[in-house]
């Protein structure tokens, strides 16, 4: 007796990858800890330049546009040292390195200016890292499930500041002053430090690993065997108007050192900042990877514009005269904007750039 084949359709959803890839868990796991250590002085950096040094709101927001700005600028160039080969994992290394080092100093500063130095300069490890790990994700997982792989890796690094929010709260109710809380963020740096070692160094010893410009290298020759396939990497006319819409995106958001002054504004107690910016980011870490799979189910351009949508609603609503309870049910539904745009922006640039990831990411990551 002949057996029937299998519907094709059935077949793909057999074959079609479901699990995040080991790398993938293992950097999400090292973005935990980082940002356990970053959120437990992020959050109060508003009350520590405003009332401990003296600073005021434009100092607040000279201190989150320079910090973006410095990282923004380096992202350009280590997107690109991402594409060369052996680049990625030293990029990596040092970029959370550096974070960990220079960010607990913040708890010696004397003036708001020193803060703003050591801010920039923890950025600067940011712009250093992140092209080179998203562009790594993706290396690793396959195209189908890139959403859900962002996803699970923005979930754990929303989680890690869960963590980290809670965790200065708790210091704060034992009585510790900011300076100590900033100083004890060392003690999380580190652990994310040692994990990344261990990771990095089973990725280089994977027996299936090929170096990204191999990697490039396999896609460019398939290319030519097949001359009248469509070619992987888009053109100028396709590339960029989406990734300069997502640039304009992240432009228009709002600094949220100022968000968190609104909260204060509005009645918020500075006690009570690192539990609103805790559950903020426990909306994030529930949302991304739901957020992810969305993006893989319906695409990531109408996730990404409805996550969008949301923030301009909830920055505008925020905007009005509100008691401590209203703004905090706005501010944690910004938390739903990260669920709906990180990982979609993340596999927008993957599909767009699909051999030269790190320099095609540098701009949403403005």
């Amino acid at each position: 007796m002949i057996s029937r084949p299998s519907h094709p359709s059935r077949l793909s959803r057999l074959s079609r990858p479901s699990r995040v890839p080991r790398a993938v868990k293992g950097l999400s796991l090292v973005s935990l800890f980082n940002d356990f250590a970053s959120e437990m002085v992020y959050p109060l950096l508003p009350a520590f330049v405003t009332r401990g040094l003296g600073g005021g709101p434009l100092v607040l927001g000279l201190l989150d546009g320079a910090a973006e700005l410095t990282s923004s600028v380096v992202k350009w160039i280590s997107g690109r040292l991402a594409d060369r080969p052996g680049w990625r994992r030293p990029l990596i290394l040092w970029g959370y390195a550096t974070a960990v080092l220079v960010r607990p100093l913040i708890s010696i500063a004397n003036s708001a200016w020193q803060v703003v130095g050591f801010r920039v300069i923890d950025r600067l490890g940011k712009g250093l890292r992140t092209p080179a790990r998203d562009a790594l994700i993706a290396e690793v997982t396959p195209p189908p499930i890139r959403g859900r792989a962002f996803g699970f890796h923005r979930g754990a690094d929303h989680f890690g500041a869960v963590l980290g929010s809670l965790a200065a709260w708790f210091l704060l109710r034992r009585g510790a002053d900011v300076r100590s809380v900033i100083g004890w963020s060392a003690l999380p740096g580190v652990v994310a430090v040692v994990v990344l070692a261990v990771v990095l160094r089973s990725r280089h010893r994977e027996p299936g690993t090929r170096d990204q410009g191999q990697r490039s290298e396999i896609q460019t020759n398939a290319h030519k065997v097949h001359p009248g396939a469509r070619s992987p990497v888009p053109g100028p006319s396709s590339f960029w108007p989406p990734v300069l819409a997502l640039t304009a995106l992240t432009l228009f958001r709002l600094p949220e050192t100022l968000l968190i002054l609104r909260l204060q504004v509005c009645g918020v107690a500075v006690a009570a900042i690192p539990l609103v910016w805790a559950g903020l980011h426990v909306v994030r870490s529930i949302s991304s990877y739901p957020g992810g799979r969305l993006s893989d189910r319906v695409g990531p351009r109408r996730v990404v514009a409805s996550g969008g949508l949301l923030f301009a609603m909830a920055a505008f609503a925020l905007g009005a005269a509100l008691g401590p309870a209203e703004a905090i049910g706005l501010f944690l539904v910004l938390g739903l904007v990260a669920g709906l745009t990180e990982s979609g922006e993340r596999t927008v640039v993957a599909r767009l750039a699909p051999i030269r990831t790190g320099a095609g990411s540098v701009p949403t990551m403005l």
